[in-house]
């Protein structure tokens, strides 16, 4: 079974991580979800999911949103015990999902000053796969070097832009369209968008 862990920070764009979570669920997949507190106060505003602040009252919201899916789990960004913060337990992936530029900034700085951070710095240490989806507009010159500091240590980084060639009908369309593009990074078969020429 893959592993994956998906974060969500700050940075407008939960919807993504919230989309993601799903599908790789539905693929088989176990996730281990990691929430910033500004990720959490954002998912609030913009989605309407509202996770309560002890993490106990959270993690019941979050299994209560993911139908209490068995392979879901949400782990506490202080909880430094979760296997996700060893290299001898890396997961297949980690995707951080958005990705605000304060984060991509402490992990480019090779900090780990919480989970999150953390999980980000095991998957580059260990060759495993680091995705980096920030939602930003415009990009400073500071955001653009942390971002390429990244790239250069083997992150992928790939901003959320949807494509239109596909005629989206709704922003859920657009949704999928970026997650559907982090799921081809991760190499996970779906059918969330139309590729280029196919027909229907």
């Amino acid at each position: 079974m893959k592993r994956y862990v998906v974060g969500i920070t700050g940075a407008s764009g939960a919807i993504y991580g919230l989309r993601l979570v799903e599908v790789l669920l539905a693929s088989g997949g176990k996730v281990t979800l990691l929430l910033t507190n500004a990720g959490r106060q954002v998912t609030a505003f913009e989605t309407g999911l509202k996770l309560p602040e002890p993490f106990a009252d959270c993690q019941a919201a979050l299994r209560g949103y993911f139908r209490g899916h068995e392979q879901f789990e949400y782990v506490a960004l202080n909880d430094f015990f979760a296997p996700i913060a060893s290299g001898t337990s890396a997961p297949d992936a980690v995707v951080v999902c958005p990705c605000s530029m304060g984060t991509a900034g402490r992990i480019a700085a090779g900090l780990s000053e919480n989970q999150l951070e953390r999980a980000a710095d095991v998957a580059l240490k260990e060759r495993r796969e680091l995705i980096l989806v920030p939602r930003e507009s415009p990009f400073n010159q500071i955001h653009l070097e942390n971002l390429l500091r990244l790239s250069r240590a083997g992150a992928h980084i790939l901003p959320a832009m949807p494509g239109f060639y596909q005629h989206p009908q709704s922003v859920a369309d657009m949704v999928d369209f970026v997650v559907g593009k982090v799921l081809d990074s991760m190499k996970v078969e779906h059918q969330l968008c139309k590729r280029w020429g196919e027909t229907e």
